[in-house]
């Protein structure tokens, strides 16, 4: 793609997620091909947003995500820093808007806050080498959104284009467990919207565990991007299938022993 592509198609996107509506897909002179070419836009649709990146979401890790939005494997996408929000002091739940959301779901995952940077290399990174660079783990809720009319049916490029369907993201307190001794593949985690249980699952819904698909992402962005900076989140993908919401509803994420984190929707 020219550079002006790269940017008509960023613009398009971004007046797409600042008026709240949905295109059916970018015109063809400036639709994505592959994934470099989804990552070009991505990068700079971010710029275009003015906001800092605070670290990195996993899509599509799990197969309920990747029939959600129509893929065959994860995608990577930029959490932007005015749509990171953090847990209080007292943990109560953090509101968020659901404002021109489409996808309206909610999903639980577990993220990652690298202490060590993890920059672009020729030869692959190791799951050990990842998770020596990981400083805490962190429960999470993530709230994601599409500007597409049919997101099911764009594709991989165009999706990675669109943020990889980034929307909100909620970031809990590091944890106090020894997570490193946690088998993260097994660990249950269970989601209750207002007060009931609305799903249950565990890690290995992640790619078949959290640490696989954190390593995963340093590899996706060591290929596409610049790697992973120190003090990134990265945000695995959700652990259990997505679950509806709408105003007014409340949704925790019990993570057991990890945490837990909870959003009340507005």
């Amino acid at each position: 793609m020219k550079p002006s592509d790269i940017q008509s198609a960023a613009a398009i996107l971004w007046q797409s997620w600042g008026d709240a509506v949905c295109i059916n897909e970018l015109p063809a002179v400036c639709r994505p091909a592959d994934r470099a070419e989804g990552y070009a836009i991505q990068a700079e649709l971010a710029r275009l947003s003015g906001q800092a990146v605070a670290g990195w979401k996993i899509a599509a890790t799990s197969l309920a995500g990747q029939a959600h939005i129509g893929v065959d494997g994860p995608l990577a996408g930029r959490l932007l820093a005015n749509r990171t929000l953090h847990a209080t002091e007292t943990n109560a739940p953090i509101a968020v808007s659901l404002q021109g959301n489409r996808m309206r779901v909610a999903e639980a995952e577990f993220a990652f806050r690298f202490g060590r940077a993890l920059p672009k290399r020729p030869e692959e990174y190791r799951l050990d080498e990842v998770l020596s660079a990981v400083a805490t783990l962190h429960p999470a809720i993530e709230i994601p959104d599409s500007r597409y009319e049919d997101f099911v049916r764009v594709g991989a490029p165009q999706l990675i284009a669109d943020n990889a369907c980034a929307c909100w993201f909620v970031l809990g307190h590091a944890t106090t467990a020894d997570w490193r001794h946690i088998n993260l593949a097994e660990h249950a985690v269970t989601a209750y919207c207002n007060g009931s249980e609305a799903a249950t699952g565990s890690g290995t819904n992640v790619l078949g565990d959290p640490r696989w698909a954190l390593t995963w992402i340093a590899n996706e962005l060591s290929r596409y991007g610049d790697g992973l900076r120190v003090g990134d989140i990265v945000t695995t993908g959700t652990c259990i299938k997505p679950v509806a919401i709408t105003e007014g509803d409340q949704l925790r994420a019990d993570f057991g022993v990890v945490g837990e984190i909870a959003v009340a929707c507005v």
